[in-house]
């Protein structure tokens, strides 16, 4: 079945509807072009703007390549497609759907297997070490989950992982990957690039075999007090708002299908 429609064929949409399609099919274009994806797996999920009870999901068994703004069904947070058509990947909609509908701050809920991220919840110690102003940053904002039992194939899963992300924004996932939430997509994508720097930056240190150099506590403590205290926004934007409308940009030249 063609999955791929165009923006005159998704009828009853807002402009605002729009554009959330079209910053979702674009996050979904960068995990690929940054390899945070895992071919036809994994999900980035948004709710629907001015909608209560629904959420934005790609169809399964579309590549993340392939994804644009027209392809999103809107599922409920009962499992029923509401508008569109496709299979409802279950393990999406059991993480999901729980965690859109608890947490007043997840518009946004990204999961993914990337590699990096999902390497350190390999080990027995899967917390980010404080050894850089990066990894600080993503800290203050990390949530643990050290229990894997199986599959999630319940919607007991999503509450059970809405309550160990808590306040946070970032999360690892003992054994098995990443989340990320956000009041946007902006915001969910950028914690989901910088938790994979850090990772990555955090393995190659460690791959050299030589002692770590962990920050002191006050310079901790300084950098924690900075970054809650810094409300600096550049044209009323956020950080996350002006990297993910580079990123953006680039799709723009290379696959602009992505906003059809």
């Amino acid at each position: 079945m063609n999955y791929i429609q165009s923006k005159a064929q998704i009828q009853g949409h807002t402009d605002e509807q729009w554009q959330a399609r079209v910053d979702l099919a674009a996050a979904h274009r960068c995990a690929v072009m940054q390899d945070l994806h895992e071919g036809i797996f994994n999900h980035l999920t948004l709710r629907v703007p001015g909608v209560a009870d629904r959420y934005y999901q790609i169809p399964f068994g579309l590549h993340w390549s392939e994804v644009t703004a027209s392809c999103f069904m809107e599922v409920g947070y009962d499992g029923e497609v509401k508008r569109g058509e496709g299979l409802v990947e279950r393990s999406a909609y059991c993480i999901h759907a729980p965690m859109h509908w608890t947490m007043s701050d997840a518009d946004a809920v990204f999961h993914t297997h990337m590699p990096y991220a999902s390497a350190l919840t390999r080990l027995e110690d899967q917390h980010i070490q404080p050894i850089g102003q990066t990894e600080l940053g993503t800290m203050m904002k990390t949530g643990y989950d050290e229990t894997y039992d199986g599959p999630g194939i319940e919607p007991s899963e999503g509450e059970r992982l809405a309550k160990a992300c808590g306040d946070n924004t970032v999360m690892l996932m003992a054994n098995h990957g990443a989340l990320t939430v956000g009041k946007n997509v902006a915001e969910a994508y950028d914690r989901l690039y910088y938790l994979e720097r850090v990772a990555q930056v955090q393995l190659y240190a460690m791959w050299t075999g030589r002692p770590l150099r962990p920050l002191p506590e006050p310079v901790i403590e300084k950098t924690y007090a900075t970054y809650q205290g810094n409300k600096m926004n550049y044209g009323d934007k956020s950080n996350a708002q002006w990297h993910f409308e580079a990123l953006k940009r680039i799709l723009d030249r290379k696959e602009p299908d992505y906003a059809s």
